[in-house]
């Protein structure tokens, strides 16, 4: 096996390397999971505007359901007085104009209570609605975090595996060889060669000059030269 192709072996094991790598970044699932998310903050951000509406009304409705039962209570303690009494007819014209007054208050707080009650229903169900809406959201976006958690987990195992493997392909070649390789690496950040496709550098996707690429092809085997602009190996 030529120098040319150790480089290549070694240059097919980066790029593999970096396939890999970049992989742990471009999952699918962390665009779902990035939407997911954004979906979450605006029904979280619904839910909160929700209950702000809602918390007044229902405080006031809780508010004026406490006195109809207060009147109603009174009520009824007058009612067994009436009912019961043996005071005198002026005292009975007193309580019956108590009466009065608390069943006028009464039928006014009834009033008043229905009012904030069909108020408050349908501000109640839209806060219902939103975190009905997010529960299924919410347990998507766990079930996606553990996903992720494991697909990274199985891609860093991959990862040892080929840098591991890679020790190994970089092996035959010649110290200095490789130290012109890993400085181009180094540079690049994803291989320290590239193929010379239709005159262009597959690194850097530049083409040759005319006179760089006369030279390129020139080269007698096993000799390599740098891209003149990303500074890979250039292989034929």
């Amino acid at each position: 096996m030529s120098e040319t192709d150790d480089v290549r072996a070694l240059m097919e094991a980066d790029r593999w390397i970096d396939r890999v790598r970049s992989q742990k970044t471009h999952l699918p699932e962390l665009n779902e999971l990035s939407s997911l998310e954004g979906q979450l903050r605006q029904l979280l951000k619904d839910l909160h505007e929700a209950e702000l509406v809602v918390a007044p009304v229902k405080s006031e409705y809780e508010g004026v359901a406490r006195e109809s039962a207060h009147l109603k209570d009174r009520a009824r303690d007058l009612d067994a007085r009436l009912s019961s009494s043996t005071a005198n007819a002026r005292e009975l014209t007193a309580i019956q104009g108590e009466l009065t007054h608390v069943r006028e208050l009464l039928a006014a707080n009834e009033d008043r209570e229905l009012e904030l009650l069909m108020q408050v229903e349908p501000l109640d169900e839209r806060v219902v609605a939103i975190k009905a809406t997010a529960q299924p959201a919410a347990s998507r976006r766990g079930e996606l975090i553990d996903l992720i958690a494991q697909l990274r987990a199985t891609l860093d195992d991959e990862l040892v595996a080929l840098r591991e493997s890679r020790t190994a392909t970089a092996a035959p070649l010649s110290a200095p060889l490789l130290a012109r390789y890993e400085a181009a690496l180094k540079h690049s950040g994803t291989s320290g060669a590239a193929q010379v496709i239709d005159g262009r550098c597959d690194g850097c996707r530049i083409a040759l000059s005319p006179l760089d690429y006369d030279r390129f092809k020139s080269l007698a085997p096993d000799t390599l030269m740098d891209c003149p602009e990303c500074g890979r190996l250039l292989l034929p």
